[in-house]
Parts: structure tokens; C-alpha cells; sequence
């Protein structure tokens, strides 16, 4: 029988509880989610977000408790009997089938068909009809694959709105969105709730939340702290909600830019993959923030420094000495290191321990005879670990069984542990909590008052310009502006981006 006060649209969560293999991940969660609201689910990385999105989406079951739409009491044993209800999701994990086009991911499951048959130009006439709609441009015969990730993204966007869904989950939606993106999808998702449709929106970018939100429900350690208007919260009680406690201000203490320490890191003239023509010092101590939109070229620069993409002409220096073609193993040897963009697609190997991943590009100091010592491995990863602050039942335990933060949190344990002298940090808080991004902040100073140089490349405009000594912005894969000093604002930093001509520094 359908509730009482139950209106039409709107999704209720009614006690739920879910445990994963005797941890709860949710306990007596309720929550309403009204017809046309934009609904924010905010918490730290662990705080049963992604999990309370995935059983009103059908991806998991509730142990107890009960979902009900329209006053319904449902139970969906598959995301497939979510959608036909109306809800849909845009997952914080990336669904592409590769091989297929753009075009066939977006209709994947519901292309339009006569006589068992794709209609292909029906489906090229919709998908025009949906990108002229949304502003998304993303070519329809491209192949999935070949797309960068925020192109990825756009294409889940574009998938979940073809479902013509009355809710719809958006789980850290614009993590690998450029700003002027981010801005298209703002748009997109205010178009949707005045369309009367809802979105369940999952983010940790808090002001996002604030900007977007009518309703906020913080989460901690599984349970519901308070569900509320989004116009009685600020960013402050936010953090205290999810905390339990005050953060503090959200960068460490800048410390001044070092000017006599030696050079490490020195790149002249470099060219390779989406690169042209860059060069760049980096001193021990020094932080130097690179700047841009998606696509612009920073992690190819990061790419080509590493030694993982070919250098066609330049040099790179790593005190003094060259190391341009270096592969990365090369690269790892002679004191660079990398946090990759993606920490699953190029950083861990999720099935296996903590431990192993940790360890994994340091088994030459780790073993002897080419057999790793055991007692060793365990304690050298064990302060790596502890250096970094990793919340953890076990080392043995796999590496996916961890938050995204303390997932981010093994790959700089894995990078302390290789002693480098120069550390390349590419997006490291994506996908992580506003706990997890200050530690993860007062990692990387640490390890530039320790005599590193570090390389910090962000698309949060915040980010580097809380973190870096100097600000190098990129476009179309040049450097076309150096900023220091009280020149660091976010304002030059969008005029460099964005402009038609820029001066190189």
C-alpha cells in the first residue's frame, strides 16, 4: 500500500541498513527525496554515500529496511528494474565500452529498432537532438575508447539523459570536468529539476554542493548526521558534519619559495605527445602548481617527464644529469616520481594486497638475490603507511577495500618509499574527501620542506593556488604564463587558460 505522505516522485529511504562482509557501510539510514529538488549526499570517503546511491539505484539490495518510490514500497534486484521505474545513474566509475562509438554508448541498451534492426539514422537524429539539448560536443562516431576522461564523462552524462529519467543519481559528476564544463553541467542539472525530474547528486566539492543544492543529507560512518535546506549550511558546518570535528583552515602554511636552493628538475625546449616547447626549473623545496583546462597538456607534460610517452626533442635534467629518454623504471631510478591522473586505471592493481601495492615499484631495495625479504617489505610498508596516515584493517587486505582517499593516500606511500628527489602529483585529491584532501595537502608540503621538488597539477584553481610557490598555465600544450607573488590569482590564472594569445614565461 502506498504511504500516506507519500508525493508523486518522491523517493523514500526508509531504515535502511547494508553491511559489507561485517562492516556496516549503512545503519538506519532514512531519507526523503522529493520530486524536482536537487538532493546533495555529502560525507567523507567510507560514509556510505556511493552505497546509499547504489541501493536506490538497484546495484545493491538492503539488508534491512525498504525503498519506496511514489509511496511505493519497491525492491529492485538489478539496476535494469531501477530505470524502469525512472531512476538512473551516472556512476563515479567510468562505463564505456570502448569499441563502441560515442553515439552506441549513449543509446547503449535503448537504441531506437524496427523489425529487430538498428535504426541508425533515428539514432543519429536523437543523439543530435540530445547533444544540441545538453552542449555537450562530442563527436557521434568517435570511438569510446580514444576519449579522454572528462569526454568519458560527458558521454555517462549524455547516456543517463537519452533514459528520459524522472531521478537521477550523479555520483561525483564533475570530478574530471574542466571549470567551464563544470559550468555546462551546472546548467544541465538546473534544466533538469526545472524540467521536473530530480537529481541525486553525490559530490565532495562542497562548494558545488552549496551552489547547486536545495536539500543536503550528511553522512558519517554509515549513519545520517542531518538532512536538511541546503540555505541554513556553509561550507564550515558542512565539514564539522562529516567530521565530527572543525578541519581547520584547508591548506597547510605556505612556506616561502626557496630562491638559492639547487635545481632539480630542468626541462628545456620540450617536445612529445600534446607537448610543444616547454621549459621549466623546479628547485628542492619548491612547489610549482600547472594550471589549464582539461586537455590543455598537463598530463602528457607529466607523461613525457616520467618517461612513460616519447620525448621527439628538448631535454629533461634531473640534477644535472639527463634523463630524457628515460623509461620509467629509468625514470623511478634516477628520483622521479609520478601519482597518476587515474589511481585504478594507472596506479593500482586493486585485487592485490596494500602491501604489494606499496612495494611494488621498490622490490629492487626490498629484495635480495631477486627474492624480496618478507620482514623487510613488511616494515619499510608499514612506515610508508603511518607517514601517510593510510586508515587500514591490514596491509594483506586488498588495496580495493579501501576509500578513494586512503586509496590515493598507498600510491604517496608508495612514492615516499622510493626516496625521489622530484614528485609529479597529477589530480592527487580526485575522488577524495575534504579530511582526506588535507592530508593529503600536508603530505605534499612535508615532502617539499624535506628538499623535494614537486610538481602539483590540478584542475581545482583552489588546489594550486593554496599549494604552489609559482604557477605555470597551459594551453593547447604550451606554456603560455608564469605566475608568482600576488599575480597568483584565479582571475590571471582563467585569463591565461582561456585567452587567444598569451605570452609565454
Amino acid at each position: 500500500m502506498p504511504r500516506r505522505n507519500a508525493t508523486d516522485g518522491d523517493v523514500q529511504v526508509v531504515n535502511v541498513s547494508k553491511r559489507f562482509g561485517g562492516a556496516p557501510a549503512l545503519a538506519e539510514v532514512s531519507v526523503t527525496i522529493r520530486r524536482g529538488e536537487i538532493h546533495a549526499l555529502v560525507g567523507e570517503n567510507g560514509a556510505g554515500k556511493s552505497t546509499l546511491g547504489k541501493i536506490i539505484s538497484g546495484v545493491h539490495s538492503p539488508d534491512l529496511g525498504e525503498i519506496l518510490v511514489n509511496g511505493e514500497s519497491v525492491n529492485f534486484r538489478s539496476p535494469r528494474d531501477a530505470m524502469d521505474r525512472g531512476i538512473v545513474t551516472i556512476a563515479q566509475e567510468l562505463a564505456v565500452v570502448p569499441y563502441l562509438s560515442v553515439e552506441e554508448n549513449v543509446f547503449l541498451g535503448a537504441e531506437p529498432r524496427r523489425w529487430g534492426f538498428v535504426r541508425r539514422r533515428e539514432m543519429r537524429r536523437r543523439y543530435k537532438e540530445l547533444v544540441n539539448r545538453v552542449g555537450f560536443r562530442l563527436p557521434a562516431s568517435q570511438m569510446a575508447g580514444s576519449l579522454v576522461t572528462a569526454d568519458q564523462q560527458k558521454l555517462e552524462i549524455l547516456r543517463a539523459l537519452s533514459r528520459d529519467a524522472s531521478t537521477i543519481i550523479m555520483d561525483e559528476p564533475s570530478a574530471a570536468l574542466s571549470m567551464h564544463e563544470v559550468y555546462a553541467l551546472h546548467g544541465v542539472i538546473r534544466s533538469l529539476t526545472a524540467s521536473g525530474r530530480t537529481v541525486i547528486l553525490i559530490s565532495h566539492f562542497l562548494s558545488e554542493v552549496l551552489d547547486l543544492a536545495d536539500t543536503i543529507t550528511i553522512l558519517r560512518d554509515g549513519r545520517v548526521i542531518r538532512s536538511g535546506p541546503a540555505n541554513q549550511e556553509t561550507e564550515n558546518s558542512l565539514i564539522e558534519g562529516m567530521l565530527g570535528r572543525s578541519l581547520g583552515q584547508a591548506f597547510p602554511d605556505k612556506q616561502l619559495a626557496p630562491s638559492e636552493s639547487p635545481v632539480l628538475l630542468e626541462v628545456n625546449e620540450l617536445c612529445a605527445p600534446g607537448v610543444h616547447d616547454a621549459s621549466l626549473r623546479v628547485r628542492a623545496g619548491e612547489i610549482v602548481g600547472l594550471a589549464g583546462l582539461v586537455g590543455s597538456g598537463r598530463s602528457e607534460f607529466a607523461s613525457a617527464l616520467f618517461g612513460a610517452s616519447k620525448v621527439t626533442s628538448g631535454t629533461i635534467l634531473i640534477a644535472g644529469k639527463d634523463v630524457t629518454h628515460h623509461d620509467p623504471h629509468q625514470s623511478l631510478r634516477e628520483g622521479i616520481s609520478l601519482i597518476p591522473e587515474s589511481r585504478k586505471e594507472q596506479g593500482l592493481l586493486m585485487g592485490r594486497p596494500i602491501s604489494e601495492n606499496v612495494s611494488l615499484a621498490n622490490l629492487n631495495v626490498l629484495s635480495r638475490l631477486g627474492i624480496v625479504s618478507p620482514t623487510r617489505e613488511r616494515n619499510r610498508v608499514s612506515i610508508a603507511l603511518e607517514n601517510v596516515r593510510v586508515k587500514m584493517a591490514s596491509m594483506r587486505t586488498p588495496v580495493s577495500s579501501l576509500s578513494g582517499g586512503n586509496q590515493q593516500k598507498v600510491l604517496f606511500a608508495r612514492t615516499t618509499l622510493c626516496e625521489p628527489r622530484v614528485l609529479i602529483a597529477d589530480e592527487p585529491t580526485r575522488g577524495v574527501d575534504v579530511g582526506s584532501k588535507r592530508m593529503i595537502y600536508d603530505v605534499l608540503v612535508e615532502q617539499a620542506a624535506a628538499g623535494l621538488g614537486v610538481v602539483v597539477i590540478s584542475s581545482e584553481l583552489e588546489e594550486v593556488l593554496g599549494l604552489a610557490h609559482r604557477i605555470i598555465v597551459m594551453r593547447a600544450g604550451r606554456f603560455v604564463a608564469e605566475l608568482t607573488g600576488e599575480a597568483m590569482t584565479q582571475q590571471a590564472v582563467l585569463e591565461a587558460a582561456f585567452a587567444e594569445t598569451a605570452t609565454a614565461p
